[in-house]
């Protein structure tokens, strides 16, 4: 019984409303992109995606991932990763355009 009590104490019991809450934001977000490319912005478009989407992987990473309650080491290696992964996209990008 010890045992389930310290995991208890280490990582807090979330509520479903919670998730129903971070569904709902998730649900609104892809709405919002669908409505835009819907617009054919153009540009404007192609930056809406780039500032939803990666709002969108963060709080499914958050929540959904449980990553929320985790230590700040894992934390900074999931961002440093992600990082990495955006710089190596990012030279990929600039290799294409230069092709």
């Amino acid at each position: 019984m010890e045992h389930k009590a310290e995991h208890a104490a280490e990582h807090p019991i979330v509520g479903y409303g919670t998730f129903v809450g971070v569904w709902a934001v998730l649900v609104a977000l892809t709405a919002s992109l669908v409505a835009v490319s819907a617009l054919h912005l153009g540009n404007l478009g192609i930056l809406a995606v780039l500032i939803i989407t990666p709002l969108k992987a963060s709080l499914v990473l958050y929540y959904f991932m449980h990553l929320k309650y985790e230590d700040t080491t894992l934390k900074l290696m999931v961002f440093v990763a992600l990082g990495a992964l955006v710089i190596f996209l990012g030279l990929l990008m600039l290799d294409y355009s230069a092709r």
